[in-house]
């Protein structure tokens, strides 16, 4: 890879990871419309950890308390430790059972840009009629389960984790900033979880490391993604997410005039 193909899937990554928009439709768009060949399964990896890394520092003292409170299951924080695990666990489930299927079949520009487009105007009704006045504390057993639910869905390329876990905790009358904090936390398993199973591959049939390259991509992803939280934060609740979901039709758009 050249410094400006790194550079360029670095930022990318970070940007998309946590914006409700879909990763995968970026990353199948940039290299296609440039020429770019795949960046390897190294470079996931590394960008991945550089994601996991933002969002960790950014929730340090959350995380910390989170993990002080596991084995409090009555207290607030303890509560939401669990529901961080309850709902990660049909992720994982899904991963293990259809993951696989899903690479092969589904990763086509026709999946990701009709997930694409569909889910962005599932995300704009969730936040026009969504109740808006709950926070990530106040969600129950069933509630947490149907996050999980789906974020599960988003092993479907074009579908977003961030959005689709966004749209669900909308839809169940979160505020946009609790919605935004209950799935950036629920990145860290989810991050966690995919880059284990991607390191598993890449031990399974290595290829030539780079150290130097990787190192570079996961700092700039990283860096990328922390000023992307810190911001989405911030500016969310004023914002709305119609932007979201006009620039998730737009970029179907492109995708089925450029790929199909």
């Amino acid at each position: 890879m050249d410094p400006v193909q790194v550079f360029v899937l670095a930022v990318l990554q970070g940007l998309v990871e946590f914006l409700p928009v879909s990763s995968s439709g970026h990353l199948i768009l940039v290299p296609a419309l440039l020429g770019w060949p795949d960046q390897g399964l190294g470079f996931d990896i590394a960008v991945h950890v550089g994601t996991l890394a933002a969002v960790g520092i950014y929730f340090r003292r959350e995380l910390v308390d989170l993990g002080r409170a596991l084995f409090q299951p009555d207290s607030r924080d303890g509560k939401l430790a669990w529901s961080i695990i309850v709902a990660t666990v049909p992720l994982v489930l899904a991963g293990l059972l259809f993951g696989d299927y899903v690479a092969r079949a589904l990763r086509s520009p026709a999946v990701i840009a009709a997930t694409t487009a569909g889910f962005g105007v599932v995300l704009w009704l969730a936040d026009r009629y969504g109740r808006n006045e709950r926070d990530e504390y106040d969600l129950g057993w069933v509630q947490v389960l149907l996050i999980g639910v789906s974020q599960a869905l988003a092993l479907v390329p074009g579908t977003s984790r961030s959005g689709i876990t966004m749209t669900m905790g909308l839809a169940l009358g979160l505020s946009r900033v609790a919605a935004a904090r209950f799935s950036f936390l629920l990145a860290v398993p989810a991050i966690a979880a995919a880059g284990s199973w991607q390191v598993v591959e890449f031990v399974s049939a290595p290829s030539p490391i780079r150290w130097g390259t990787l190192a570079v991509a996961a700092a700039i992803a990283g860096v990328t993604a922390f000023l992307v939280i810190a911001t989405f934060l911030r500016l969310i609740e004023r914002l709305g997410m119609l932007v979201f979901a006009l620039y998730r039709v737009f970029l179907a758009a492109v995708i089925v005039y450029a790929l199909l």
